[in-house]
């Protein structure tokens, strides 16, 4: 048995049986890759052919109950801004996977907005049966939407508090919707043991526009919005760990290069791509390095340089291509990355330097690695039953580096693509293409909890923002 688990969180069991999947037509960029791989002939997987998993056994969520907060001015903005607000914090606190949330049809009657208004007992008492209870006021005045929030415990009736915070910003339904977001940050967090995900953002490619270009949105798929405006074709966005820039892959007049925007100044700013077909950017976790496959030098290979594209430094030399890195975010002394080096492509692991190279995957068609941030698992697509007679699904698979031994995440739902970690390790994002639209989905890191961020046009390549 392989027991994946995550700092102090309680999700359940896991466990399951891999079994036979349908064949689905491969995207466009897995057809590239295929026919880059299929002359080089097809290897026979030997993997595991099932593996049961388990996700903190045994331990039990926090029963948490989440008041609508109350209204304590007649501003007209009140109702719509307390409207966004409530709604907000209760799915933040429910996406969390770490919460068994109270439905809000068996709170009590009476809403409390100050320490001095609550009842424990009722929230305590069934239907609720709440362990802790969040609650507080919202009003406007002036422009301002001021609002209170406290975090009690409904078994602690001497002294319950554990969280009281003020927050005050422009009256809008945005700041209404952040304000949400930042408490149930403070909540998570010290509920949960580690910082939550809820101010953090998703950036993808989204052909809405009529082009494909970089776009982001909040980790719950509000407050959308386009970055680029290059009207040509950006892929593979991967934003900086400090939030300041984004790399991406950009087709130009003179091919595929890497292309650099700030987030600061709002517009593109130098990179020194090397020559040739130069795409896939990674971010190390310190923002000092970037690695990205080149054919710089003929063959598609691994480099790596600082973070203006200077100290170009090869990293793989091996014939068959070399793409797709990622760096190991919690040392930066290792790269995971696609290799063709065997036939098909397969996920392969090796020191930053180019040292001590691993294989990864032991057959069918692997690629699109993530590495967690704790480091401790690689996420990636992986096609088990690729190749004629072997007919198969693609789906988003997890291994722990150490062991391994993997676990699959996605079954029988369509051509599963790009994962991307949350910078907590509960979480991945995801992209699906199903019935012939592709969207972006996310899903608790155990499979469960899957749902679309994304419903319309065509959206695809998500990259989880580091905090």
């Amino acid at each position: 048995m392989m027991l994946i688990q995550f700092p102090q969180i309680s999700l359940p069991d896991g466990r399951m049986i891999i079994g036979k999947k349908s064949g689905i037509l491969l995207s466009r960029y897995s057809l590239l890759f295929a026919a880059i791989f299929i002359l080089s002939g097809l290897e026979i997987a030997h993997a595991q052919d099932w593996v049961r998993t388990g996700t903190n056994l045994g331990a039990q969520k926090i029963r948490l109950a989440a008041a609508n907060f109350k209204q304590t001015s007649n501003d007209p903005q009140s109702g719509s801004l307390k409207g966004a607000f409530d709604t907000t914090l209760f799915n933040d606190l429910q996406n969390a996977g770490i919460f068994d949330m109270v439905s809000k049809s068996m709170a009590p009657p009476l809403m409390p907005g100050s320490p001095q208004e609550i009842n424990l007992p009722d929230w305590a008492a069934a239907p609720s049966n709440a362990d802790m209870v969040v609650f507080g006021s919202l009003g406007v005045a002036d422009g301002k939407v001021s609002v209170y929030g406290y975090l009690f415990d409904a078994k602690n009736q001497q002294t319950p508090q554990i969280l009281g915070k003020q927050y005050s910003d422009n009256a809008s339904v945005d700041n209404a919707r952040a304000i949400a977001h930042r408490f149930a940050d403070e909540i998570i967090t010290r509920l949960g043991g580690v910082a939550g995900i809820c101010e953090t953002k998703i950036y993808f490619v989204s052909f809405r526009s009529g082009n494909k270009e970089i776009w982001v949105m909040d980790y719950d798929g509000e407050n959308e919005h386009q970055i680029t405006h290059l009207g040509s074709i950006s892929l593979s966005p991967r934003v900086a760990p400090d939030n300041s820039r984004v790399a991406f892959s950009s087709l130009g007049k003179n091919g595929w290069s890497i292309r650099m925007y700030s987030l600061l100044l709002n517009r593109a700013v130098n990179f020194n791509s090397p020559g040739g077909t130069t795409i896939s950017p990674a971010w190390s976790s310190d923002g000092s390095k970037l690695a990205f496959s080149s054919s710089h030098d003929g063959d598609s290979e691994i480099f790596t340089s600082d973070a203006s594209g200077g100290g170009l430094h090869r990293v793989t030399a091996f014939r068959g291509p070399d793409v797709s890195p990622v760096w190991n975010p919690k040392t930066n002394a290792q790269i995971a990355w696609v290799s063709g080096r065997t036939g098909l492509p397969q996920i392969y692991i090796m020191d930053s330097d180019g040292a001590n190279v691993q294989r990864m995957t032991d057959g069918g068609y692997a690629t699109s690695p993530s590495w967690s941030p704790n480091g401790q698992f690689l996420a990636f697509a992986w096609n088990r039953k690729y190749g004629p007679g072997a007919p198969g699904g693609q789906d988003i698979y997890i291994m722990d580096v150490a062991s391994k031994r993997w676990t699959q995440l996605t079954h029988d739902s369509g051509h599963n693509d790009f994962p991307s970690w949350s910078p907590d390790s509960r979480h991945i994002v995801f992209q699906r293409e199903d019935g012939g639209a592709t969207q972006i989905w996310t899903m608790l890191a155990d499979g469960s909890e899957q749902h679309a961020l994304t419903h319309g046009s065509a959206n695809t390549m998500p990259n989880w923002s580091w905090k």
